[in-house]
């Protein structure tokens, strides 16, 4: 079945899209506009914006849920509309107008048709990009390259935050929505931008069927990224070193399945994983980045749900 961009295909499964904001308002009608029809929820997680983001995110869009995360950072924000989402299949869309909301069929239709998760890839035909520099490029493959060395798997753009998967993959994501911030500011392991590549990690780890979906990314619209090139590069560089020590969490793959392999666009599924290197003993992430233990007297903190 081929599907519109934009379209959303009678009798698809329910769908929760998780967008992460911060002072986003003037990107928003652009984002909303794209959204397919027939989508079971929007979900905005804010990051105390200031600039009327979450008015005008209810103004566009009266059934939107607003989340508020608890820590900074996108991968805490991901990590709070995660545990909100009720949805069968959960979309992650950027909220400046970068990813285009109406390729989500299309990822869609790769989970239907038999994977895990859907990742989006800028270097496959119908893929591409006005936003990608040549030197964040080349880190990019660099670090695909990494990542495929060491994790023996085969993506072509690891650093490319636009992916949508079935929601019961996420004990494998393990990603934590509760923990207080740290008194010292320094983010808990999985809070920024690294977030995307610890996603890809642990999918692969846990033996998921992925598929590779082209994908265009367009520059955004307003604003300035908060991206860092050089600090969210290191911060992913640390991501794939450290992840391969911590212990892999097995999970049930889709019906069928027996090991994690990856499908091209277009293409025939292809080992994405052969013997992986033995899970470690419990290893934490340096001090900087580890998450400080919880005191008994602290309670957990959870994504603030604002209906």
């Amino acid at each position: 079945m081929t599907l519109e961009s934009g379209e959303a295909p009678a009798g698809w499964p329910r769908v929760s899209v998780v967008i992460p904001t911060l002072n986003e308002a003037r990107n928003l009608p652009h984002v909303f506009a794209r959204l397919p029809a027939g989508l079971h929820e929007v979900i905005v997680v804010d990051g105390h914006s200031v600039d009327g983001t979450l008015a005008v995110a209810r103004n566009l869009r009266p059934d939107v849920r607003v989340v508020l995360q608890t820590r900074k950072g996108k991968g805490n924000a991901l990590a709070c509309g995660f545990a909100a989402a009720t949805g069968d299949i959960i979309a992650m869309v950027d909220a400046d107008g970068s990813a285009d909301p109406g390729e989500i069929p299309q990822f869609v239709q790769a989970l239907t048709a038999g994977s895990d998760f859907a990742k989006g890839t800028r270097y496959a035909g119908g893929g591409g990009s006005s936003d990608l520099t040549r030197i964040r490029s080349l880190g990019n493959r660099v670090l695909s390259g990494l990542v495929n060395l060491r994790y023996r798997t085969k993506y072509s753009d690891l650093c490319y935050g636009y992916n949508v998967f079935w929601r019961r993959v996420l004990p494998v994501l393990d990603l934590d929505a509760t923990s207080p911030p740290r008194t010292d500011g320094v983010p808990l392991w999985g809070d920024g931008f690294e977030v995307e590549t610890l996603i890809n990690i642990r999918i692969a780890r846990a033996r998921l069927t992925v598929t590779e979906v082209p994908s265009f990314e367009h520059s955004r619209i307003h604003g300035l990224s908060n991206l860092n090139a050089v600090r969210d590069g290191l911060r992913v560089l640390r991501t794939i070193l450290t992840e391969s020590r911590r212990p892999r969490h097995r999970a049930a793959a889709s019906p069928g399945s027996h090991e994690s392999a990856v499908c091209p666009p277009g293409g025939h599924e292809s080992s994405l994983l052969g013997t992986l290197p033995g899970a470690a003993s419990p290893h934490p992430p340096s001090r900087r980045m580890a998450p400080s233990p919880r005191r008994p007297s602290e309670p957990a903190v959870g994504p603030t749900t604002l209906l």
